[in-house]
């Protein structure tokens, strides 16, 4: 445990003094750093949250949970916060099986964070996820700077918390889709946290290639696709798998996109390799250095690509 506890030391002396010299208070501070200790550690504002991610180790399962208890001490004594304040969650290495965002607990344990003077509401307890993705921080920058009187798209759209970013930036309109119901609703949520109006016609219950396959309504200036690397979810007719379907996924996509207009793609899956040699494009380049925050030492937590029509 003292090699956690020097590595937790010295990220905080580094990463925490960034984070306040930017005005970030939700940040990552420990990123699976040390191989026999897999953990991701976020902090956010006044809470900790921990993700370990499941390997194979030789402890038995008492012995598992006093080490779990030990690292979390760990953690409180070299981050300064009460243990009440940390929220464990056991992570399997994600099957292509599972569903990205399974409920895992009922306790409801929300709260609100800010970022770029922007709130958003973050669940410490009840899901793998929290709701606000932090190595997607950078490309919401973007997001900021480039959506001011845009028509702007955000597919599977979680939390929405793209959209936030677009009606703050000044966007002419954002249209927010996504297949769960729950997620609408939380996204809603955070346009009524930070005083924006809620259209609901502009937030759209649809698988997203139903919704692509339909005949456009809007033009779109500005789009974020962040799907799951792999959904099954019952509420689909198939499965969604990044690799295999993002092709024809971003073809579909061109006929809502006006020419000259900026589609943002990004996902999570480790071993992806991008075929966009049958797109219709003016510009495809991947982005992916410049959207990984320096908190974030896997500097392949995502693949990011900007496509110009």
């Amino acid at each position: 445990m003292e090699a956690f506890a020097n590595r937790l030391q010295k990220n905080t002396r580094h990463i925490a003094k960034w984070a306040k010299r930017q005005g970030i208070t939700c940040y990552r501070i420990y990123d699976h750093d040390i191989p026999e200790f897999p953990f991701c550690v976020d902090h956010y504002e006044d809470y900790i949250h921990i993700s370990e991610y499941v390997y194979r180790h030789k402890m038995s399962e008492e012995e598992h949970e006093e080490w779990l208890k030990d690292a979390v001490a760990t953690v409180a004594q070299q981050l300064n916060v009460p243990e009440d304040h940390i929220f464990l969650k056991e992570r399997k290495v994600l099957s292509r099986r599972t569903e990205q965002y399974e409920k895992v607990a009922m306790a409801q344990k929300k709260i609100v964070v800010e970022e770029s003077g922007l709130k958003f509401w973050v669940n410490l307890t009840d899901y793998l996820d929290t709701g606000l993705f932090l190595d997607h921080r950078p490309l919401r920058q973007i997001f900021l700077t480039e959506a001011k009187d845009k028509h702007v798209l955000n597919l599977f759209a979680y939390t929405g918390s793209f959209s936030v970013y677009a009606q703050a930036a000044g966007a002419a309109s954002v249209t927010t889709v996504d297949l769960s119901h729950t997620y609408l609703n939380w996204a809603k949520d955070n346009f009524v946290l930070n005083g924006f109006p809620v259209a609901e016609e502009q937030f759209i219950q649809s698988d997203v290639m139903d919704f692509l396959k339909q005949e456009p309504t809007t033009l779109y200036d500005l789009v974020i696709v962040d799907p799951p690397s792999f959904s099954n979810s019952k509420r689909m007719k198939g499965t969604w798998d990044t690799q295999r379907d993002h092709t024809t996924m971003l073809h579909l996509l061109l006929k809502h996109v006006k020419k000259g207009g900026v589609i943002y793609f990004s996902n999570n899956f480790r071993n992806f390799v991008p075929d966009f040699s049958r797109l219709k494009v003016s510009n495809a380049v991947e982005i992916s250095p410049k959207t990984i925050p320096e908190d974030f030492r896997n500097k392949n937590i995502h693949h990011s690509y900007k496509i110009v029509y």
